[in-house]
């Protein structure tokens, strides 16, 4: 009896083990492995971090993962991808070097992590540190002629530079730069602090709080000093067929002095040029003109502006009617009749080219090679001979053409002898 139960179970293992090799078959059959990449890389986690150390340097913030899973976990992975996590547990970790392997979780069954890149992570910790630094202004440029910069202004005064200890310690001061560049107005703007370090040069890896600092700059104007318009006077007409496009000048508001301010304050705020002479102009007009200046004004500067005038043609159309048809391509054993034989052309263009076209300044035809006997409805082709002028219509817009064969003529009968 202890035989028998021996052999039969024995042969109970091979049959279990049997079945557990077919059950495995026909699943991995129906959903078989497959070893892909992940389409995105794994954003690292880190865990554990001690709220009183950095890493002195960035690591890598994701990852390449490589996994072996059933096409139905890839399903789930591809749906919500954040069924793979990439963990970097550094707890209980003191300052120093350090070098871990990440961890891959996959919050799914059954997968095989095949690899990882990178997989392992050297990196440095250090105590993190804070200094307090006033904040230096730095301003490059000047503010516009007869302009005079007031007291200014930082709030706060001072910031907060934190970070891990070697990079905080080479920081030596904070500032924040501006340039007035030829400025008329009240500067009151949030500027960007930096962090320098002895050499002036920027520290990276450390974070600035606050960020930004409000500069306010007072800017006010001078005794004696005022900005005042150009405006610019025109003399004459452009050529006729023509038309002033535009005017402008640079720069278009100029600064004025007097020894006397009364008199700068008495004007009405707009200086005329000399004339700009547009009589007959068919091209545009670049010069630099003088001001008219008042007597005890004196100009701060560049003593001309910069005039330019837009002079184009007008824009106009015409109709040309009763333009003949040319035919080309006609086969040499063919006749044609046309219906009809001219057409109406609408053209456009500057007006005084419009009024120079002729007849023979446009060719209007239709081309019928390789065309064999029948009837046909053909668009004409316009050409225009004069530049700057465009066909914009043509009536009508199509014509009938008939070929027919060309008919020989009959030999006249000769006498008989």
């Amino acid at each position: 009896m202890i035989r028998w139960i021996a052999n039969s179970y024995r042969t109970f293992l091979w049959a279990f083990a049997l079945a557990l090799a077919v059950w495995i078959s026909s699943v991995t059959s129906a959903d078989p492995d497959q070893t892909r990449t992940l389409p995105d890389h794994v954003s690292v986690d880190v865990i554990g971090q001690s709220p009183d150390l950095v890493f002195s340097e960035p690591i890598a913030k994701d990852v390449e993962v490589v996994l072996r899973a059933p096409a139905s976990v890839w399903k789930l992975i591809e749906a919500d991808p954040q069924v793979v996590r990439a963990i970097l547990d550094i707890s209980g970790l003191s300052a120093g070097e350090h070098t871990l392997n990440l961890q891959i979780q996959v919050n799914a069954r059954p997968a095989q992590v095949v690899s990882v890149s990178p997989g392992t992570f050297t990196f440095t910790l250090e105590p993190l540190i804070r200094k307090v630094l006033d904040v230096d202004l730095r301003i490059s440029g000047e503010a516009a002629v007869g302009y005079q910069v007031g007291e200014i202004s930082l709030e706060p005064m001072t910031v907060t530079v934190s970070g891990a200890q070697s990079r905080v310690d080479e920081v030596k001061r904070a500032r924040v730069s501006i340039d007035l560049n030829r400025i008329r107005e009240d500067f009151d703007q949030s500027v960007k602090v930096e962090a320098l370090d002895e050499r002036g040069t920027l520290v990276g890896g450390v974070s600035i709080s606050p960020e930004t600092l409000l500069v306010t700059i007072p800017i006010s104007q001078q005794g004696g000093y005022r900005d005042v318009a150009v405006k610019v006077i025109t003399l004459g007409r452009v050529a006729s067929g023509y038309r002033l496009t535009d005017i402008s000048v640079s720069p278009p508001v100029v600064t004025i002095y007097s020894d006397d301010p009364a008199l700068v304050n008495s004007l009405p705020g707009v200086l005329e040029t000399q004339p700009l002479d547009l009589q007959n102009a068919q091209d545009d007009i670049t010069t630099r003109l003088k001001l008219s200046l008042p007597a005890g004004i004196s100009i701060i500067g560049e003593q001309t502006v910069l005039v330019q005038a837009g002079v184009s043609p007008i824009e106009s159309s015409v109709t040309l009617s009763g333009q003949r048809i040319e035919i080309v391509g006609l086969g040499d054993d063919l006749n044609v009749q046309v219906s009809p034989t001219n057409v109406d052309i609408i053209l456009s263009g500057p007006l005084p080219i419009l009024d120079t076209l002729t007849r023979q300044s446009v060719r209007v035809t239709v081309d019928l090679t390789g065309l064999e006997t029948g009837t046909y409805q053909l668009a004409p082709l316009v050409e225009v001979l004069v530049a700057n002028i465009a066909a914009e219509s043509i009536l009508p817009n199509t014509i009938e053409v008939t070929l027919t064969p060309l008919e020989l003529s009959t030999p006249a009968p000769t006498a008989s002898p």
